[in-house]
């Protein structure tokens, strides 16, 4: 049994004082406001969203993945690389605010340890190259992949786009999608759009080989906080 810190402890002590059980799925809008206060770390926290889907990732029709505009952003800083195979998309990449571009110099300066990114987008004609740097990128969940838009032509928009909010998920061997959809900082409001549009997305790309309930279960959490499980009303296809 995982054994909890004091702080952890005593977080979930002020929720039950007040009369909330955080374990108790919550609307979006009283979860959010139990993250925000039961917030207490000394420095600014994200919000997470966790949603566990009935999928079965084994089978190749059900592996989920993509990426999604949140209406609001995360809140952060967001490092883009752009591989690119010429002088003129590199230039557009930097312009939109790619922290580096390059073509098979990049490859190499990500092969040899630079890892100052969070999002990395390469052309198509690169990924014969980029290709090399699966076992270095693929751990990190960074390998550009068509599905989740960072294998494109586009790069200037494909930056941007990432730049000001659009994010990539994939769900893990259990079926857990975990996003950032903001931080403490944001007006509630603004984290039950994210939260609510997200998981919107998440019921209209179910697998069409999925049965019966798609959603099993969503919590929400800062970074040190406990997680609150939510209650999401919108009606699965």
């Amino acid at each position: 049994m995982q054994k909890r810190s004091k702080r952890y402890r005593a977080l979930i002590e002020l929720a039950t004082k007040a009369g909330i059980d955080i374990t108790a799925p919550q609307p979006v809008s009283a979860g959010i406001s139990w993250v925000k206060k039961l917030s207490k770390a000394k420095f600014q926290e994200s919000v997470d969203l966790a949603v566990h889907l009935n999928l079965d990732t084994k089978k190749a029709d059900q592996q989920f993945r993509g990426n999604f505009s949140l209406p609001h952003g995360t809140g952060r800083a967001v490092r883009v690389i752009a591989f690119v195979d010429d002088g003129d998309k590199i230039n557009a990449a930097l312009a939109a605010g790619a922290v580096k571009a390059g073509g098979e110099d990049l490859v190499n300066a990500v092969n040899d340890g630079f890892m100052d990114f969070d999002v990395a987008i390469a052309t198509p004609k690169m990924m014969r190259f980029v290709g090399k740097l699966g076992k270095v990128l693929g751990p990190r969940g960074l390998m550009p992949s068509p599905k989740s838009g960072t294998v494109t032509d586009d790069v200037a928009t494909a930056v941007n786009e990432f730049k000001n909010g659009k994010i990539e998920y994939r769900s893990d061997a259990a079926g857990n999608v975990q996003v950032s959809v903001g931080n403490v900082t944001f007006d509630e409001s603004k984290l039950a759009d994210n939260i609510n549009a997200f998981l919107t997305h998440v019921v209209e790309h179910r697998p069409s080989s999925v049965k019966g309930d798609f959603i099993k279960n969503i919590t929400v959490s800062s970074t040190m906080g406990p997680g609150v499980k939510l209650a999401f009303a919108t009606k699965e296809a």
